[in-house]
């Protein structure tokens, strides 16, 4: 048998001991105490910041060139639908001169044709007074 023997709150105790001293010994040897380690934390920090801001960078080109994009296109539409009513008001205008000519084409077939029949009547009146100037000497 053994000639001491350990009671429990000395088994509790030495096992408190222990662990505080574990606990001591990771602390001790814990990166944040290290100065290699806050350096190298440093620099991955800073780096984190760079890509950050060039991402950012990026972020905004980007964005310019979409709203840059977006603009050229609605400027393209504005001066196609400004084309499309100049072509429109072209077209109608060339339809109003197109019926103003066949308005004047018709009033102008109308008076030769009213021409014609004058002349007709006047042959036919010619000719109506020369056989009564025939029947007359007679």
């Amino acid at each position: 048998m053994k000639s001491k023997e350990t009671s429990l709150a000395d088994r509790l105790s030495s096992a408190a001991k222990a662990k505080q001293e574990l606990i001591a010994r990771a602390r001790a040897l814990a990166p944040t105490n290290d100065p290699e380690f806050l350096a190298r934390k440093a620099a991955r920090d800073e780096a984190e910041r760079a890509r950050e801001a060039r991402l950012a960078e990026r972020k905004a080109v980007r964005e310019a060139e979409t709203a840059r994009l977006a603009a050229e296109r609605a400027a393209a539409e504005a001066a196609r639908l400004e084309a499309a009513r100049l072509l429109e008001a072209a077209q109608i205008e060339a339809s109003r001169q197109s019926e103003e000519e066949q308005r004047l084409a018709a009033e102008a077939a109308e008076v030769d044709a009213e021409r014609a029949m004058a002349d007709q009547k006047a042959k036919r009146d010619a000719r109506y007074a020369a056989r009564k100037a025939r029947a007359g000497r007679r």
